[in-house]
């Protein structure tokens, strides 16, 4: 198995199915969002799920666990007030207060490693609770 990039705070690597995962939602929009997860076995950052091209903000949220950790990729397109389309590319850190304590300093460790694997993204968020992650508050941050 070909490795993509080793996180080297954490031991973690990323698979080469995450980034082509993401270039595809990058470049040729076949996701709308990609859901990472560490297996902790193989130390592996693998896709857990990926969204396709016409699912909503509320797929990737409905998608989340409620008691484990994840990474996300949102691709939030939008209308500027000058009627222009864009897109901004949200990395998201889902952290519940449900998870494990392991769980949430391994996911908080890997964070800047992929982030950094995945080359593209225009801003980030962390949410440990739905409300840190609402629609609303992906829309005004893209403004």
């Amino acid at each position: 198995m070909a490795m993509a990039f080793k996180m080297a705070t954490t031991g973690m690597w990323v698979t080469d199915e995450c980034k082509k995962s993401f270039m595809d939602m990058k470049w040729k929009k076949e996701h709308r969002y990609i859901v990472f997860k560490i297996d902790e076995g193989s130390r592996l950052v693998t896709v857990d799920k990926l969204g396709g091209p016409t699912d909503g903000y509320h797929d990737l949220t409905a998608s989340l666990p409620t008691d484990d950790c994840r990474y996300a990729v949102f691709d939030f397109d939008f209308v500027t007030v000058d009627n222009c389309r864009k897109s901004k590319i949200f990395f998201i850190a889902w952290s519940p207060t449900a998870s494990r304590i392991r769980a949430k300093i391994l996911y908080a460790t890997s964070k800047d490693g992929l982030r950094r694997a995945l080359d593209g993204i225009s801003y980030e968020l962390q949410a440990t609770d739905p409300t840190e992650m609402g629609f609303d508050v992906i829309r005004d941050i893209a403004k």
